[in-house]
C-alpha cells in the first residue's frame, strides 16, 4: 500500500489522532505503540536459591561481574530512560506494550516500573519463570489504562524437545483500546556453539511458536497477533522464512503466513545488534494477516522503528558504532544493552 502522511498532528494522548490525505479525504487515525527490548542480564544483587542457574553468582556483589545495588539502580534507570523514548515521537505515553527479554524475575520488571521516567504510566508486569540455565526469562510490561489483559500463560519448549532447557515463551491475550489482541514474547535459542549446530534448535522454537499462532487461530479466525522477541536470526534464515512463514511484503500475506516488516531493514544492512563488523537484526516483531491488511476500520500495521539513538551506541574504540552495553570485555561499561530495541505502530481510523 502506498498512502502518503500528511499533517501529523499530536495531541496529549497516547491513542492520539492525526490526519493523512489520501486523495482528497481528511481521516484521523488512534495510534498505538508496540514495542520490544532484550534488557541485556537485568539482574537484581541476590544470589539465585536454584544451584542450576550458571548465572546465579555471577550478578551479585561478590561476584565476578561485583554487582552492587548501585549498579543495578544505575542499569534500571538507564533502562526506563530508553523505554520512556519508545514510540514517543507519536504517542507522547509511548509503548502500550513492550515484550523484554533476558529478565532475571518479576521483581526486577517491578522495579523497573517503578524508576522515576515510567513510574507515571503505572506499567503492570507478566511474567513466569523459567526453566533456562541462565536464569533468563522474557516478560511483558503493559500500560493498564490502554491494554487490559485478560489471560496469560508460558509455554515451554520442553513440550517439543525434554533434552534442552531454554527461555519459555510468553502468551498474553487480552484488549486494546477494546479490541482483541494475542501478544506472544520470545526469545529463542543462542547461537552459541555455531549457527549450523544451534540453528535445528531455534527452528524448533520458530515450530512451537507457529503452534501457538495456529491454535490461536483456529480458535478464533482473523485473530490479531503480534509474536516478538530475540529470535538469534535474521529475517531472512529459515527459522523465519519457513518456520513462521515470514512474508516480507504486506501484499503478499495470506493466511498461514506473517507479516516481518523488518526483513526488508536487514537487506539494506540495518541491524538490532553487531558481532565482528557485521549487523544482524534479531529483534522482531511479526503480525498475522488480521494486522497486515489495508483496511483501517480496527487496528493494522502502519510503521515500523529500530530505535537505535546515538547515546544507545558505542562513540568511539574497536566497537565505534555498536550497541552500547552494560558490560564489555567482563568489565563493566557503563551502557545500556547489546541490542536496540524495535517497535511498531497500529493505527486504525477515529470514528
Amino acid at each position: 500500500m502506498k498512502t502518503r502522511y500528511l499533517n501529523l498532528a499530536f495531541t496529549l494522548f497516547f491513542f492520539c489522532s492525526f490526519g493523512f490525505s489520501q486523495t482528497d479525504n481528511e481521516k484521523n487515525y488512534h495510534v498505538a505503540a508496540i514495542g520490544f527490548y532484550n534488557l541485556e542480564n537485568l539482574f537484581d544483587t541476590l544470589v539465585d536459591p536454584d544451584p542450576d542457574k550458571i548465572l546465579q553468582d555471577d550478578f551479585t556483589p561478590h561476584g565476578p561481574k561485583k554487582w552492587t545495588s548501585k549498579l543495578y539502580k544505575e542499569k534500571l534507570t538507564r533502562m526506563a530512560g530508553v523505554i520512556a523514548e519508545l514510540g514517543t515521537e507519536i504517542t507522547p505515553d509511548g509503548v502500550a506494550i513492550l515484550g523484554v527479554a533476558e529478565v532475571e524475575n518479576k521483581g526486577v520488571l517491578e522495579d523497573l516500573a517503578k524508576e522515576s521516567a515510567l513510574k507515571d504510566r503505572n506499567y503492570q508486569v507478566v511474567h513466569y519463570d523459567s526453566p533456562d540455565k541462565r536464569g533468563i526469562d522474557v516478560g511483558l510490561l503493559y500500560n493498564p489504562k490502554y491494554f487490559k489483559v485478560e489471560s496469560s500463560r508460558s509455554v515451554s519448549l520442553r513440550s517439543l524437545d525434554t533434552t534442552f532447557y531454554t527461555r519459555d515463551q510468553l502468551l498474553v491475550s487480552g484488549t486494546l483500546n477494546d479490541e482483541r489482541v494475542h501478544v506472544i514474547v520470545a526469545h529463542w535459542p543462542s547461537r552459541r556453539g555455531g549457527e549450523k549446530r544451534s540453528s535445528p534448535r531455534r527452528e524448533l522454537a520458530a515450530q512451537l511458536g507457529k503452534m501457538i499462532i495456529d491454535s490461536i487461530e483456529k480458535a478464533e479466525p482473523g485473530a490479531k497477533i503480534l509474536y516478538m522477541g530475540d529470535l538469534n536470526d535474521d529475517p531472512t534464515n529459515k527459522s523465519l522464512k519457513k518456520g513462521l512463514k515470514g512474508v516480507e511484503n504486506k501484499e503478499e500475506v495470506q493466511a498461514g503466513n506473517m507479516y516481518n516488516p523488518w526483513e526488508s531493514y536487514y537487506k539494506k544492512g540495518i541491524g538490532t545488534l553487531a558481532y565482528r563488523d557485521t549487523w544482524n537484526l534479531f529483534d522482531q516483531i511479526l503480525v498475522s494477516p488480521a494486522l497486515a491488511d489495508n483496511d483501517f476500520s480496527s487496528y493494522k500495521f502502519y510503521k515500523a522503528t529500530i530505535h537505535s539513538k546515538s547515546y544507545l551506541t558505542n562513540s568511539s574504540g574497536q566497537y565505534k558504532g555498536y550497541p552500547f552495553r552494560t558490560y564489555a570485555g567482563g568489565s563493566y561499561a557503563g551502557g545500556y544493552s547489546d541490542h536496540f530495541p524495535v517497535y511498531l505502530y497500529l493505527i486504525k481510523e477515529q470514528k
